[in-house]
């Protein structure tokens, strides 16, 4: 599509969390996610994308911007509505109406042309590989998953409250951390989001999205959490001028100021670093 970025992109993003949980493990009671070997913590490129999708919902609800994956849809209702666009009935041939259908989807759906998706569990509107992908994120430093007891002074049946003899207390168990400050690394293909029309807009988008998407999804069980600082490397041409696993080796973990106790704030870190000469071809832009 004609109005398709034109450039690759290779991004860093710094975000904390601080008396809270950041993302955590089902197969594990709902545990912070950490990496067993090293004690670092861990947030899944799931749950990141999670966070862009709730905060795209929230500030862009116009045409072009709905979201695919989103609580309590059914993905193969959303396929089959695409079916009745006018364009995938005016094809004839299976081929045909799935390519029209695929196209449909990615011009509707914004985190369908931005992460991509898998359209073929009912009326099949094939498969989209999104331009925009990220990893896991890990911690700086190791992390430590603190158990907390907690109390509700009430409870949910009569059966409970008489075998409390009315004293109407629930307990139960919290988990947070301390303080985590996470690294996410991310990629952008202008090769990709010619075939789905990830636009410039929508890459305006993404970055309001990382660097917003916290302060509209605040709870209880996550406790503060804050983007810290995106870096981002633009790349003069589309199939880009340098590796990206180049560019992130360029930019170190920040040290802490005093590595004789264990980080509980973002002050307790050095300034993260930014390169200040790049390959050729490349740009930095911090955010």
């Amino acid at each position: 599509m004609s109005d398709s970025i034109k450039n690759r992109y290779d991004f860093i993003l710094f975000f904390d969390v601080q008396d809270g949980n950041p993302n955590g493990d089902p197969d594990a009671g709902n545990l912070p996610r950490i990496d067993a070997e090293t004690g670092m913590g861990l947030v899944t490129d799931v749950c990141l994308k999670r966070k862009v999708r709730n905060y795209v919902q929230l500030c862009k609800q116009e045409n072009g911007y709905d979201i695919f994956i989103k609580e309590k849809a059914i993905l193969n209702n959303l396929i089959a509505e695409a079916y009745q666009n006018e364009k995938v009935q005016a094809k004839e041939k299976p081929g045909d109406k799935r390519d029209a259908a695929r196209e449909v989807m990615c011009q509707k759906f914004y985190d369908v042309r931005t992460f991509g998706a898998v359209m073929s569990t009912g009326e099949n509107a094939g498969q989209v590989r999104g331009p925009v992908q990220l990893t896991f994120g890990r911690s700086v430093s190791p992390i430590v998953a603190l158990e907390h007891s907690i109390t509700r002074m009430a409870v949910a049946t009569e059966k409970e409250a008489e075998q409390q003899s009315g004293d109407n207390r629930t307990m139960g168990r919290k988990y947070t951390v301390p303080y985590g400050l996470y690294r996410t690394h991310g990629f952008i293909s202008a090769n990709l989001a010619a075939q789905t029309g990830f636009s410039e807009a929508d890459l305006d988008l993404f970055w309001d999205a990382l660097l917003n998407m916290f302060d509209q999804d605040h709870s209880a069980a996550r406790g503060l959490m804050a983007t810290r600082k995106l870096i981002i490397f633009k790349h003069d041409s589309v199939l880009g001028n340098c590796a990206a696993h180049t560019l992130f080796e360029m930019v170190p973990n920040p040290e802490l100021k005093d590595d004789s106790k264990p980080p509980r704030a973002f002050s307790d870190y050095e300034d993260i670093a930014v390169p200040g000469s790049l390959p050729s071809g490349v740009q930095v832009i911090v955010k």
